[in-house]
């Protein structure tokens, strides 16, 4: 019987706490909304097994003990390598031709990026958060992962788990958020602007934007450099046309396990003790002020904007919610929600993704700009 208590005090049962528990609750329901709702599986599937992992006693499987996702995490986040990495796989899947067709679009996508700034104004006059903190917590506004964890990594490691939590849970949950907002802000009429076919893109406009926007951004911006030169470089593998074998394992092999890995590695951060506490909590609302105002945004930069547009030229405002940087999926949701409010007869999927790329960049460029004046 001796033996038996010995090896019980030893185990993991015997230092459960509460605080386990909820986080078992948490990891669960990431793994139901990944499995059941298909809300980001490829995220959250990693990112919840990486909160059950960070949460087992004496295990020392999270991202601040010394297992092996440890070991990723120093040698992937830390080291800032993983994040820009899924950028190089991100511009391989990305296609600019939508928003060279259509360049005003560039503008929605700079414009929804505006709940950066109200999120980090709020965090750090209304929550007292110093400005790194608040620069990190304001980046989930751009709905972008990769780009939070960049940022945080750098500015406030101690915010990575719940900065990137709220960003990938609001990526996820783009199809609930965004239709009530594009219901209230705009009218049937809005919606049922339809847009034009974009002009087509020459091939050599295709080539030149990611050599040159690029090199622009990264000259003006350096700090951008790692996100942006990473992007625009797989979109040069992407649209060169001569580097399949590239193209296929950047935006394939390469940044599925990349995927894994980041995922992993940022679930296995929200140990309990980091994770439960009342600074989570404001993160997490700040983060829905930032993702909401972003959201809006977009779609009343696109209503200013058709002030001055003669009535053959409108944008539907819409597609001014997709400039949040969740690409695909916003794009997918504006098309969504027009045809099912147009009974099928407007379809703006390809004028969303205008935006919608647009928005990568911007988040990107935002975070650069933190970097530049905080770092």
């Amino acid at each position: 019987m001796d033996a038996l208590f010995d090896l019980f005090t030893q185990s993991g049962f015997a230092h459960m706490v509460w605080g386990n528990w909820v986080m078992f609750l948490i990891s669960g329901l990431l793994i139901y909304l990944a499995i059941v709702k298909e809300f980001e599986p490829l995220l959250l599937i990693p990112i919840g097994f990486g909160i059950l992992a960070a949460n087992l006693p004496l295990a020392e499987m999270g991202s601040h003990d010394d297992g092996i996702i440890a070991l990723i995490y120093n040698s992937g986040i830390k080291t800032e390598l993983l994040p820009p990495i899924i950028f190089l796989g991100v511009g391989v899947l990305t296609d600019f031709r939508p928003l060279l067709g259509r360049p005003l679009t560039f503008l929605l996508g700079a414009a929804a990026q505006v709940g950066i700034i109200v999120a980090a104004l709020g965090a750090f006059y209304l929550f007292g958060f110093d400005p790194k903190e608040s620069a990190v917590i304001g980046i989930i506004g751009g709905a972008d992962g990769p780009t939070s964890i960049f940022l945080a990594s750098k500015l406030a490691p101690h915010l990575l788990g719940p900065v990137a939590l709220a960003a990938y849970s609001y990526m996820s949950l783009v199809p609930i958020i965004q239709p009530p907002i594009l219901r209230m802000l705009t009218t049937k009429k809005e919606r049922a602007i339809d847009m034009p076919q974009a002009k087509k893109v020459s091939k050599t406009a295709v080539l030149l934007f990611p050599i040159v926007t690029g090199a622009l951004a990264s000259l003006a911006i350096p700090s951008s450099a790692p996100l942006i030169g990473m992007l625009m470089f797989g979109n040069l593998i992407r649209e060169s046309g001569v580097t399949d074998r590239l193209k296929k394992t950047a935006g394939g092999p390469m940044i599925d396990v990349v995927t894994i890995f980041l995922g992993l590695t940022v679930g296995a951060t929200m140990d309990a003790g980091r994770f439960l506490t009342a600074q989570t909590l404001m993160i997490l609302a700040m983060g829905a002020v930032a993702f909401t105002f972003s959201t809006m945004g977009g779609i009343l930069f696109a209503k200013f904007i058709n002030l001055f547009l003669s009535k053959n030229k409108k944008i539907n405002p819409c597609i001014g919610a997709a400039g949040v940087s969740a690409v695909p999926m916003a794009a997918r949701v504006v098309q969504t929600f027009v045809s099912d409010e147009t009974n099928g007869r407007v379809n703006p999927l390809m004028a969303a993704m205008g935006p919608n790329v647009a928005g990568v960049i911007g988040s990107a460029v935002a975070a650069g700009v933190f970097l530049s004046l905080l770092l």
